[in-house]
């Protein structure tokens, strides 16, 4: 069974359907959300809080989301409980933010993000399979920051 991508954006960027078309190309079930599943613009907090919600439900293994400048859908994914978003710009970053926080959205910025930069990009997150051991304590302690939080 195809491993499920959950793929949001606030509009019908190139980048987007690049990354929708490469996924697939991978093997991957891309679930589309925002303007990629309407066709049209699309709340940028609703993208990031709607591929969240698929990811922290499980529906999808990880998420990416997709505005202007990619801050937007990040810190609204990043408002849903359990999901850890990080905004890449490079390889280098995306492998990391798997490698040492385990973020399970990858939010991208349209205005940055070339196809042959988001393929890079792409090739890095996936690269890497789980999370440093090293580092696993500190991804825990996100938890507890986020249950204080929610405890207030």
């Amino acid at each position: 069974m195809a491993v499920t991508i959950a793929v949001g954006s606030d509009d019908v960027y190139p980048v987007a359907k690049y990354l929708v078309r490469e996924l697939e190309k991978r093997g991957f079930k891309v679930e589309l959300y925002g303007a990629l599943k309407t066709g049209s613009l699309y709340p940028w907090p609703k993208v990031g809080y709607e591929v969240a919600r698929a990811v922290a439900e499980r529906r999808a293994k990880f998420g990416i989301v997709i505005c202007y400048t990619g801050t937007g859908v990040c810190i609204a994914a990043n408002k849903v409980r359990g999901i850890r978003a990080a905004l890449c710009v490079d390889p280098e970053t995306a492998r990391g933010a798997r490698l040492w926080n385990d973020a399970n959205v990858l939010a991208l910025s349209a205005r940055l993000t070339t196809e042959i930069l988001a393929k890079e990009i792409l090739d890095s997150w996936l690269s890497v399979e789980s999370p440093d051991p090293s580092e696993v304590e500190n991804i825990r302690y996100l938890s507890v920051i986020e249950e204080t939080e929610r405890r207030g």
